[in-house]
């Protein structure tokens, strides 16, 4: 049996979901499994403090963890910056505080409740004095991609026919569309998130882990051997194959 390294996908929040993957897999592969967590840790979900704090916690405690960005942790990132920055490929109308977004949700994990009424400016130096330091560096600090000698893990994908060391920023935290619709081998497994599908999900050339915990649904951890991969549930490993959902 080769090494094994789980992936759970994207978290938007849910620290009791976070929690109750972490338990399944301490089950499959002990205290000191490799875990690749795909972006996403904030928005959405009531507990977007408490889900950084685990991961912090984990990375500082020296677990073989890796924690890659999501287009949400990017945006909390740069609302947090000392003059607000807004991510332009957003539609006009949205922005991260917006409800469809869930960067309300977000600060109210803080204790900062946020009114329509609200000037952002206002908002925003109430977060600068909530939001601890050590969350900020974090995510900034994440990668946008990680590598293994048969899997690529990026939190929503890749540019087709791009090699895979020189993917940008945008396609790696944004990609839908044309990564989804091409049914070419990458050359690796690709390993990702960002689009939401009703459970883990393989398509041959590369496994969707996001199963819309942003919205309720469960948040189900995936393990790897080679490119052979399961679905972990509470009964134990289901199989995932080309085609068919864990």
């Amino acid at each position: 049996m080769s090494d094994p390294i789980y992936a759970i996908g994207d978290i938007h929040g849910q620290h009791e979901a976070l929690l109750h993957a972490l338990s399944l897999i301490h089950a499959d592969g002990g205290a000191d499994a490799r875990i690749v967590f795909m972006g996403d840790y904030t928005d959405r979900g009531p507990a977007s403090a408490s889900v950084l704090d685990t991961l912090i916690t984990g990375v500082a405690a020296g677990k073989p963890w890796r924690c890659l960005m999501g287009n949400h942790d990017r945006m909390f990132s740069w609302f947090m910056q000392d003059y607000p920055r807004h991510d332009a490929h957003l539609p006009v109308h949205l922005y991260w505080l917006h409800k469809r977004l869930g960067g309300d949700t977000t600060l109210a994990s803080y204790g900062i409740e946020v009114k329509e009424t609200d000037r952002q400016m206002a908002v925003h130096a109430r977060a600068k004095s909530a939001v601890p330091q050590a969350h900020v560096d974090f995510l900034r600090g994440l990668a946008h991609s990680h590598e293994t000698d048969q899997m690529f893990f990026a939190h929503a994908g890749i540019q087709p026919g791009v090699p895979l060391a020189e993917q940008s920023e945008h396609d790696l935290l944004w990609i839908r569309k044309e990564f989804h619709m091409d049914g070419r081998d990458h050359g690796k497994l690709v390993v990702h998130g960002h689009t939401p599908v009703d459970a883990p999900t393989h398509y041959g050339n590369r496994v969707n882990i996001d199963g819309g915990a942003g919205y309720g649904r469960a948040l189900v951890p995936v393990v790897f051997e080679g490119r052979d991969c399961w679905a972990l549930r509470d009964e134990g490993r289901v199989r995932l194959v080309p085609g068919g959902a864990g």
